[in-house]
């Protein structure tokens, strides 16, 4: 790798005084010019996302899981937050598969040929895939974490979590 001069080292410290967005408003649009997918991002409402959606899904699962305490409030916000990027992963999904039969990326396609274009190209679908696993994990543990804590409030006995060991490095 070539070394940078200290010419050019001082040109670039100029220039990145010069750079950036100074307005406030440059600042929130650009907050989000990261953002390649928005199903693991922080933030749980992206700009062309509807606030009131949100809204109405978080009332309805707060109503429906009843957190009382905040162990509990916290477990129910995991739910919402990937309930919520699951819905955005499946919107993603369509969007997608309509892009991909339509022909953006090359002629018209049926399904099962723009998968299979896509899985000996880039396999987006099988990231899209693994991505769409994790969220439906994260909300069935924090779901079933919920569920034993608010067991053990009520006075009923609470299972204790279920994990599977398996070990697969022996041959038989």
């Amino acid at each position: 790798m070539d070394e940078v001069s200290e010419k050019q080292l001082e040109a670039n410290r100029e220039n990145a005084k010069l750079g950036g967005v100074k307005t406030e408003e440059g600042k929130a649009i650009s907050r989000y010019n990261a953002v390649k997918h928005g199903i693991l991002t922080k933030d749980m409402l992206l700009p062309e996302e509807d606030a009131l959606e949100l809204e109405d899904l978080s009332k309805k699962l707060r109503s429906e899981l009843k957190p009382a305490s905040e162990i509990e409030m916290i477990l129910t916000e995991r739910i919402i937050a990937n309930t919520w990027r699951l819905k955005r992963a499946l919107k993603g999904e369509r969007e997608m598969i309509e892009a991909d039969i339509r022909g953006v990326f090359g002629g018209v396609k049926n399904f099962g040929s723009a998968l299979s274009s896509d899985f000996a190209n880039s396999d987006s679908y099988g990231k899209f895939t693994r991505y769409e696993t994790c969220l439906e994990r994260g909300i069935y543990k924090a779901l079933h974490e919920l569920q034993r804590i608010q067991a053990g409030r009520k006075g009923e006995k609470v299972p204790l979590p279920i994990a599977i060991d398996v070990d697969i490095s022996k041959e038989e």
